[in-house]
């Protein structure tokens, strides 16, 4: 992207704050939750989408960290304002605690010989999380929690750790079975910290305070309506450890008298892998779906792995959220900017429930690009709701070499998304349409169709990068 497109990507971003915060309070009014169907939950009158506080919401949202809770007061407000400001209202918060800043807690008390107490807290780091649950609260954000991050268990991580034996004054590496390093990836899948369940190994030495620190979790978080829950982060886990986790929460949350929505996200990259059916053939105990991990895919792959979910889940619709969307210039992943907005964009449009950019440098977190990608789907919102369009699994040949991805409502208003620019070829009957064009930002362009040719119309736009056009058919004028 030229430095003229940034540019205009930032101004057309920062023109449209206002009235994105306006439009974002209509679509997730303000205010207290005050009772059950206020919160966060399956809208029943499209159940692959969400509802919150009465009425129908698509989560958007970019952060630049994915436990937003650890972040200091002064750092954490003009963040979450920020993803108001451009109509976000989604964030990711792991419950991880590891050291990349400098300033992360451990949720454990540390002795003053150092050791820590498994049976005593960290103020510092509940507060924390308390005060990122109030703030996300009122200013209507969308909090999906990861109880479990893998990363925080191995490598680098692993040694200093409160659970490794050598730190604390609760169990012996004997009684815990855990050794004093792990220095695997941790997809190798070899922590025993994660095969401690009754139907695993059964470790209740470990699983005790596992219990606890969850049971202090939800002492928190299930005061708060706006709130999902994950078991883990990108797991390769026995399916054992999930299910256990995933009831211990919902029994804890139906004893407190709170109807909450869990599920897991698993590391494969094939979302339709069987790994990932274990979450979506079990729609009683896993209410809606994470396939973040789609994004590791790129074009047509990853618009028919997302039509692909869209249609397993039919017989038992609920929302499918992808809370990390990879794709950054010069990551690990050698995923582009360019990437990631497309992915952003194609979850969106095949009709997924939620979409965020995962957090640098992985991802575009809440830079200028993600800002403006989340204005344009919320001034897309403006023109046609997204859960009143399906997608089209036929993909346009862009004639400059390329792809179009359509969307259609029942009221034959197409949406059309071109990743780069280019054209494509409408079969259309009559010139009798009109097109809408949504830019960087928000910007809209009114426009006609493209001259009239073999086979139908040309359908163009403005210029050569992200632009998301409303089809619609004109409306004849009265007579005179």
């Amino acid at each position: 992207m030229s430095d003229l497109q940034l540019t205009a990507w930032r101004k057309h971003g920062a023109a449209l704050a206002a009235t994105l915060v306006a439009l974002a309070a209509f679509l997730v009014p303000g205010g207290q939750v005050a009772g059950q169907q206020q919160g966060i939950r399956p809208w029943p009158a499209n159940p692959r989408y969400w509802e919150y506080k009465g009425r129908p919401v698509l989560l958007l949202g970019g952060s630049d960290d994915d436990n937003l809770f650890q972040w200091p007061a002064e750092m954490l407000g003009p963040q979450l304002d920020l993803v108001r400001s451009v109509g976000g209202n989604y964030v990711r918060n792991t419950m991880s605690d590891r050291r990349d800043r400098g300033f992360e807690q451990y949720p454990f008390a540390r002795r003053p010989d150092g050791k820590y107490d498994l049976e005593s807290w960290n103020d510092e780091y509940w507060d924390r999380f308390e005060r990122f649950l109030q703030w996300t609260r009122d200013r209507d954000i969308i909090v999906q929690i990861e109880v479990w991050d893998r990363f925080d268990y191995s490598r680098e991580h692993w040694p200093p750790h409160p659970y490794n034996h050598a730190n604390n004054v609760n169990y012996t590496r004997e009684a815990s079975t855990l050794a004093p390093e792990y220095p695997q990836h941790p997809g190798a899948n070899v922590q025993p910290f994660f095969f401690t369940t009754p139907g695993q190994r059964n470790n209740a030495t470990v699983l005790k305070y596992q219990q606890r620190f969850v049971d202090r979790m939800l002492s928190h978080a299930l005061k708060y309506g706006h709130v999902l829950y994950c078991v883990d982060n990108e797991t390769k886990g026995e399916e054992e450890w999930s299910r256990y986790w995933a009831e211990y929460i919902r029994t804890k949350a139906d004893a407190a008298g709170r109807r909450i929505h869990i599920t897991e996200m698993w590391d494969d990259w094939d979302i339709t892998a069987e790994r990932h059916r274990r979450t979506l053939d079990r729609p009683e105990l896993y209410g809606f779906a994470d396939l973040s991990q789609n994004n590791h895919n790129s074009g047509l792959l990853h618009w028919r792995n997302a039509l692909w979910a869209r249609e397993y889940v039919t017989k038992r619709p609920r929302p499918i959220n992808t809370v990390k969307t990879y794709g950054a210039d010069g990551n690990a992943f050698k995923h582009t900017d360019q990437d990631g907005l497309e992915r952003f964009f194609r979850h969106i449009l095949a009709g997924f429930a939620s979409a965020r950019f995962h957090r640098p440098p992985s991802g575009l977190g809440l830079n200028a690009k993600a800002q403006s990608a989340i204005a344009t789907i919320r001034r897309l919102e403006t023109l046609i709701p997204l859960w009143d369009v399906s997608p089209e699994a036929d993909v346009m040949d862009n004639l400059d070499g390329a792809h179009v991805y359509a969307a259609t409502a029942a009221d034959g208003r197409r949406v059309l998304y071109f990743p780069s620019g280019g054209r494509t070829m409408l079969p259309l009957a009559s010139p009798d349409y009109e097109i809408t064009w949504i830019g960087p930002g928000g910007t809209l362009q009114r426009g006609q169709l493209g001259v009239q040719a073999v086979g139908g119309h040309v359908i163009m736009p403005p210029d050569a990068g992200h632009w998301i056009g409303v089809l619609t058919k004109r409306r004849s004028g009265p007579s005179h």
